[in-house]
């Protein structure tokens, strides 16, 4: 019994200094640590047509400071987790869709970014490893989205894919 703890222990240090390595080390390389807060990781790397994304990265900033940021019922105010700044770690699951002239993204969750019907979204650009090494960046221009009554998601739009960043952190 104390060889399976011992065991299982040993793996579980071993998960966990690999998860910091990968996602530590992959940003010290490239040199650009603020930007691998915001990353767009694909749901499954297996199926080439896959267009189904988790998007991470960091928003907000202190309410003590902000006179108001969002318009909620004709009056400006501070929402935490929104717009601006780095204070909260958000993550939601987004399908990407290209048309002709376009490229937008849903949100395939209800509440990974926000549980409000108002989203106030800052201009960021999220990198995306495409081979080894070789990174290309989602920039999505500042916005602020209301979520579909029906499907109770919300659309991002004015997205573009670039070999570098466009917009930083803020």
């Amino acid at each position: 019994m104390l060889m399976k703890r011992h065991r299982l222990s040993s793996c579980c240090v071993l998960l966990i200094a690999s998860v910091f390595f990968f996602f530590g080390g992959s940003c010290q390389k490239r040199n650009v640590t603020a930007l691998c807060k915001n990353q767009i990781v694909p749901v499954d790397r297996s199926q080439k047509t896959n267009n189904q994304y988790v998007i991470f990265c960091n928003l907000g900033h202190d309410g003590s400071k902000c006179k108001g940021c969002l318009m909620m019922d004709g009056h400006m105010v501070h929402v935490d987790c929104q717009g601006a700044g780095e204070m909260c770690r958000k993550a939601s699951r987004v399908s990407l869709i290209s048309t002709d002239t376009t490229l937008y993204a849903t949100t395939l969750d209800t509440v990974g970014f926000t549980d409000l019907d108002i989203l106030n979204m800052p201009s960021r650009s999220f990198s995306l490893e495409i081979d080894e090494g070789v990174y290309s960046y989602l920039n999505i221009p500042a916005q602020v989205v209301y979520r579909d009554n029906t499907t109770l998601q919300f659309t991002l739009t004015g997205l573009s894919f670039t070999g570098r960043p466009l917009y930083g952190n803020n």
